[in-house]
């Protein structure tokens, strides 16, 4: 198989994959008669392909995809006119803190939040696949430390916790669950066929940002490991 029709069946695969490819499963596209270092320079040549198209090939955790470009959200939506899932500003102060400060116990988020944080809370996050329970601390009780998942990477567009926005960008914004949610309002919408995927673009919150709890530049910058 020359290079032309090798590129030609990687581009079918990412285009039918409903998850972003990892270079193991590309590899046996080709009975891993092609390595790494080929197929990554098909992808490259692919990105290059699609450079003008409303489409793009991408990076994310877990893999390669096809997304659409940020400026398609506003025509795809309307083929999507179900309401997103809606989250509370707690639910949202939770992720970011267990997204900035991972690992991090039940514990740990409360005393950063200042109040208690109900379970069905952290429940809603893991059923979304965005954190999950990685270990326990060596503590009294032992109790559970949460982390984030490449589920959330990847709803996020992102391949590693290293491009969330660092806190001291956000800071400069204002609020830094405003800017929080707005980086989550930038997930973006993929080619798969997945409803789960294709339907959640959006947030939107229960209430408005300024209810239940204090700044979250207070509450962030005042925590310490």
């Amino acid at each position: 198989m020359n290079m032309a029709e090798a590129k030609r069946v990687l581009e079918t695969a990412l285009i039918c994959s409903q998850q972003p490819l990892p270079l193991r499963d590309m590899r046996a596209l080709f009975n891993e008669t092609l390595g790494a270092d080929s197929i990554k320079e098909l992808l490259e040549a692919l990105k290059n392909d699609w450079m003008d198209k409303g489409a793009e090939l991408v990076t994310v955790s877990t893999g390669w995809r096809f997304q659409s470009r940020p400026e398609m959200r506003e025509y795809l939506d309307r083929l999507h006119p179900e309401k997103p899932p809606r989250y509370t500003r707690a639910t949202l102060e939770t992720l970011a803190i267990i997204a900035y400060r991972q690992p991090v116990t039940r514990g740990d988020m409360e005393d950063i939040r200042g109040v208690t944080i109900n379970s069905l809370l952290i429940k809603q996050l893991e059923d979304r696949g965005w954190v999950e329970v990685i270990g326990h601390r060596e503590a009294a009780g032992r109790p559970a430390l949460f982390a984030t998942t490449r589920q959330f990477l990847d709803d996020l567009g992102l391949a590693s916790l290293d491009q969330l926005p660092l806190l001291e960008s956000l800071a400069h914004q204002g609020d830094t669950l405003d800017a929080f949610v707005s980086v989550m309002e930038e997930a973006p919408v993929t080619l798969a066929t997945d409803s789960a995927v294709q339907g959640d673009g959006k947030l939107q919150l229960d209430m408005p940002l300024d209810a239940l709890t204090p700044d979250m530049n207070t509450l962030m910058n005042g925590f310490s490991e």
